[in-house]
């Protein structure tokens, strides 16, 4: 069997990350990345000695890059006529112009959670609903904190079946090269519902949540406390174990000396993974507990890589890979390392 051909554009936070990503996958080929400006990202491509390809995304762009020392193969057109599917991680609005490209060219896109839904046929995660991807051309993937909160409330509903769920999210402000932000010393709200919590149901309609957003002046993750209504009680053991075995969720002990947000961080480090990305949540097992027969839990959502295996999902959902989301995720994780 052939390799599915996948391009990317924009080679930012995300499209770096995807990047490593597909090149990860055996079955998997990376035709090229895709962006407009000799962005520090870019810049380190060409420092590596270009693994791979950089195309102009816009027409022109070619000018700055090549002026910069980085060589671009090409247009974005040139990109879009090598690949089976692109994976859009420009900047939101971006992808619904890059779209109608898209469908010119006859290639499947999938995008990402910061773009509008219309731009998708298929709201997307891989371990609920990726049957409901299989050969569609257009997905879009949910947020960072929603791919995380989909993974820990479909753990418990998986086991027990979940009721409703209230979530509270202690957002970070920024990634950690972002300088824009400017928020130091504040902690902003947001009304209620927030967007994940409505995203959440749009994946799994069964549930009924809500939930409120803080925005923190961190960097290095969110962290999210969840209680969950399940429709049968469960224990904290049988809980813990149904999180343990939950595709990419880490069970995680503060007594270990995992007491913060930055500690999975600096564990990251310590395993010397790429970037220092987790592509799984961090949940702690002593945030576990109950208030009556309600479930009470906090987890750990790296912003920054969370969503590169969901990603990767949809490329296997689109081109029909596999037929069922158990194969596709075991794949994907295989190839990861996770």
């Amino acid at each position: 069997m052939s390799k599915v051909k996948v391009g990317v554009a924009g080679y930012g936070v995300i499209g770096n990350r995807l990047a490593a990503g597909v090149v990860a996958q055996d079955d998997m080929e990376l035709v090229g990345v895709a962006d407009v400006a000799p962005t520090l990202p870019v810049r380190a491509l060409k420092e590596r000695g270009m693994p791979f390809p950089l195309f102009a995304a816009v027409p022109g762009a070619e000018q700055g890059l090549e002026a910069a020392g980085i060589p671009v193969s090409g247009s974005f057109d040139d990109l879009l006529g090598e690949v089976d599917i692109m994976l859009d991680a420009a900047p939101g609005g971006i992808g619904a112009k890059n779209k109608v490209k898209y469908v010119a060219a006859g290639v499947k896109a999938v995008f990402q959670g910061g773009e509008s839904g219309e731009v998708a046929d298929v709201f997307f995660h891989g371990t609920v609903n990726y049957e409901k991807g299989l050969g569609v051309d257009y997905l879009k993937l949910t947020s960072c904190n929603t791919t995380g909160l989909i993974r820990a409330v479909h753990a418990v509903h998986a086991s027990v079946g979940v009721v409703k769920t209230f979530i509270t999210i202690i957002r970070r402000v920024a990634d950690p090269g972002d300088t824009h932000r400017g928020l130091t010393n504040v902690l902003e709200v947001e009304p209620i519902p927030n967007h994940q919590a409505v995203d959440l149901m749009s994946i799994m309609p069964d549930i009924d949540a809500t939930g409120m957003l803080i925005h923190t002046p961190v960097t290095h993750g969110h962290i999210i406390t969840l209680s969950v209504t399940p429709k049968q009680k469960i224990s904290v053991e049988a809980a813990l174990e149904a999180f343990g075995n939950y595709p990419r969720i880490k069970v995680v002990k503060i007594s270990e000396g995992f007491n913060s947000n930055s500690s999975l961080f600096q564990w990251a480090r310590y395993m010397e993974y790429p970037r220092a990305d987790m592509f799984e949540i961090g949940l702690w097992e002593e945030m576990v507990g109950h208030s009556g027969d309600d479930l009470l839990f906090a987890i750990n959502i790296p912003q920054e890589s969370v969503t590169i295996p969901e990603t990767i999902d949809a490329v296997r959902a689109a081109m029909e890979m596999h037929a069922t989301g158990a194969e596709a995720v075991a794949a994907t994780d295989g190839f990861l390392g996770i």
